[in-house]
């Protein structure tokens, strides 16, 4: 800290066009009044499923292996990545693929309500992982390949959306009701049952996923409206 203090100097970014921090932020609020095509329920949901997942496998205090369950989520994060840099490299449309990614996220979420209901719980404290808590395990797997499908298609589409030069203030805006939403979950967490979080997280994701089909329905009918201007000025006469 020493070091850096005494020899690194402030990066204030280009400053060439003058705009100061109340510039930025009208600009980044006109970006988000115009733009509905932002969403971060998708975060807030998979932030609430991290302190979720081990009540959820072990109700009952039964014995898990933490460690190695954190690792399949990982590796399953990691396969969910592979999978979104071949549908990348295939140029297929992230706005229809997404599409499935999200409603799979919801159903994935919705697993422990279902178990809940239809699935006896053991009532044997300290014992294994129950056959609903396998049946959520592999939806959670399942979820988690999803979150790994979504950094890299949620980057690409934030490059084709937002604004370049107000995208990191348009950013810091959602993280603020973000971050507010995972504190209340956590707050309120004693409040409801489990199966209770869970549900609202599905039905956010299967928000995100109407929200994913609405953007893709615009941002079609705004390449054929621009397809079409272009079309009209070629075919337009030169005034001599």
């Amino acid at each position: 800290m020493a070091i850096i203090m005494s020899s690194w100097s402030e990066n204030y970014g280009d400053q060439s066009e003058g705009k100061d921090l109340m510039s930025q932020f009208k600009v980044a609020a006109k970006a988000i009044a115009s733009e509905n095509r932002i969403q971060s329920l998708f975060e807030g949901s998979m932030y609430t499923f991290v302190f979720l997942w081990t009540p959820a496998l072990s109700p009952n205090d039964e014995d898990i292996p933490h460690g190695f369950i954190f690792a399949t989520f990982m590796l399953s994060s990691m396969l969910g990545s592979s999978i979104a840099s071949r549908l990348l490299a295939r140029k297929m449309k992230v706005e229809g693929y997404m599409q499935i990614v999200f409603a799979v996220s919801a159903f994935t979420l919705l697993l422990p309500v279902a178990t809940s209901l239809l699935v006896p719980t053991s009532s044997v404290k300290g014992s294994g992982i129950s056959f609903g808590g396998s049946l959520q395990l592999l939806g959670f797997c399942t979820f988690e390949s999803c979150v790994g499908i979504f950094w890299p298609s949620i980057m690409k589409m934030r490059s084709q959306y937002i604004p370049e030069e107000a995208r990191s203030t348009i950013m810091n805006f959602f993280r603020i009701p973000l971050n507010l939403f995972v504190c209340v979950v956590l707050y309120n967490v004693n409040a409801f049952p489990i199966t209770v979080m869970f549900g609202m997280c599905s039905i956010f994701l299967l928000m995100v996923a109407i929200l994913q089909r609405r953007l893709m329905l615009v941002a079609d009918l705004h390449k054929l409206s621009t397809k079409s201007q272009e079309m009209t000025a070629q075919d337009e006469p030169l005034n001599p």
